[in-house]
């Protein structure tokens, strides 16, 4: 089908910028590995570029790890384990936790320009959602460190020894805070290894682990590319692995691990957002937006399907898009922006392939008429109606600002075409009777689902998936299971 662009128009709103300061990203030059409480240069001396998206510019040279570098890394992982961290209490790990939630909470507005910079998602996002989250999982541990006991996992739980721990660039602060905490809280040590594209808050938080005086190798962070991270996974010094990413990534991981360490998974998704006929359409719509554009659509949880009971499909896709089209694309350090830059022009390839295979399928493409900036990667918020179940659009993971909009009829068809997926991490229900709500949550297969909500996190409650999406919990009480020898 033709590109169509959205046919509302209603004028931009005059909004002048409101730039958020780049200065105050107090980034080095260049960054070594973070081994054994200090910065190293790593064994080759090779180093990368960390990009702005919004930009392409580099933001820091950072460390690239070989295996040789993972092995110092594991090494002082488990002497920091073996001499130290496995005897502290509960109560000195707690400390620890929680000066480093304060120092986050201090740090915080530099936090946001940096994952901001590198990451380009809207400086308004990490400021107000990631930024406090990390923080939140780390007083939220911080209070389990002496209370394992009391988790539910048996009367004397033990830690697991040296957790490696492998992030995405989507959420990279957040992410680490999510893997570190409960495991430094369980009593354990670490080796994380952020993304490639996204590792510069993490060097920061090393930084913040040097105030909090946290002691040398509690926690060790090793930059690179899959093969830093493969290295890490093939090491025989590691306990545990805990990995967020991709579902074939995360595949191969679980071959590689085999059954010789513990491992968590939390892979791709394709969550279906279902809104029934008596859902308050405009609270939806508002649901929806936040449920795929937030985070330009970096989400593995995102709402990329929606189903709309056929009574209301049309009013709701007319409302929809008339406030898709109102959305502002562009500088991410402009407090005004909703929509970011894409995170690398790997991923923006990603989705222009996948978008043009849904017009090619049939499916009729509405383009926000958004003017993106001539440098950077970019793409507009896109929304695609009369998707089919055999569209690659409905089945593969985008991971991008794209919706897909297929329709319903009864319940039972709604929880059925959710459900035709090979994954299952989150779903969203949208209806004014609980009853109904309940009826459905039951009969879906995934591991989060939200009600009259969606893109709702919190440090005390579990996130995880089933099937493709992978298996394992982090946050709540559950997260702490994973890091405990039960």
């Amino acid at each position: 089908m033709t590109d169509l662009t959205l046919s509302s128009r209603l004028g931009a709103l005059p909004y002048d910028p409101a730039p958020e300061s780049a200065t105050l990203a107090h980034l080095r030059q260049s960054y070594g590995l973070f081994v054994n409480g200090e910065f190293t240069a790593p064994e080759s001396h090779e180093q990368f570029a960390s990009l702005n998206p919004a930009t392409e510019e580099p933001l820091a040279s950072v460390a690239m790890a070989s295996p040789l570098d993972v092995d110092r890394a594991v090494v002082a992982a488990r002497r920091a384990y073996d001499k130290v961290w496995s005897k502290t209490t509960g109560t000195e790990r707690a400390k620890y936790l929680f000066r480093i939630a304060r120092l986050i909470q201090e740090r915080a507005r530099e936090l946001a320009v940096v994952e901001t910079l590198d990451n380009g998602k809207p400086i308004r996002e990490s400021r107000d959602v990631d930024v406090p989250l990390a923080a939140a999982h780390f007083f939220y541990y911080a209070g389990w460190a002496d209370k394992l006991e009391h988790a539910g996992f048996g009367p004397n739980p033990r830690p697991v020894g040296v957790a490696g721990q492998i992030i995405p660039w989507n959420f990279p602060l957040l992410m680490a805070a999510w893997k570190l905490a409960p495991a430094l809280a369980a009593g354990n040590t670490c080796v994380l290894k952020p993304a490639e594209t996204t590792p510069l808050s993490a060097l920061v938080l090393a930084e913040i682990l040097q105030q909090a005086d946290l002691p040398e190798g509690v926690v060790n962070i090793v930059t690179g590319d899959g093969t830093t991270g493969a290295a890490l996974v093939d090491h025989p010094g590691v306990d545990k692995i805990a990995f967020t990413g991709s579902t074939d990534v995360g595949r191969l991981i679980q071959e590689r691990a085999g059954s010789a360490k513990r491992l968590t998974l939390e892979l791709g998704g394709k969550g279906a957002n279902i809104v029934f006929e008596d859902a308050p359409i405009d609270e939806v719509v508002e649901g929806i937006i936040d449920g795929i554009f937030f985070n330009q659509g970096h989400v593995c949880c995102a709402g990329s399907r929606l189903l709309v009971q056929e009574s209301v499909a049309d009013e709701v896709l007319r409302r929809l898009l008339r406030r898709v089209d109102q959305l502002r694309v562009g500088d991410p350090l402009d407090k005004n922006t909703d929509v970011g830059a894409i995170n690398s022009s790997a991923q923006l390839d990603r989705i222009r392939e996948l978008t043009s295979w849904g017009e090619r399928e049939g499916a009729t493409r509405y383009t926000s008429s958004c003017a993106l900036p001539d440098k950077g990667y970019w793409f507009a918020p896109t929304v695609f109606a009369d998707v089919s179940q055999s569209h690659r659009i409905a089945r593969e993971e985008i991971f991008g600002p794209v919706l897909s909009v297929l329709t319903f009829r009864t319940p039972e068809e709604a929880v059925a075409k959710a459900n035709n997926s090979k994954y299952g991490l989150a779903c969203g229900v949208w209806s004014e009777k609980g009853s109904r709500t309940l009826w459905v949550a039951q009969r879906l297969r995934a591991g989060v689902i939200w009600a009259n909500t969606y893109n709702k996190f919190d440090p005390t409650s579990p996130f995880g998936g089933v099937r493709e999406s992978g298996f394992g919990r982090e946050g709540g009480r559950h997260g702490l299971e994973a890091y405990l020898d039960v």
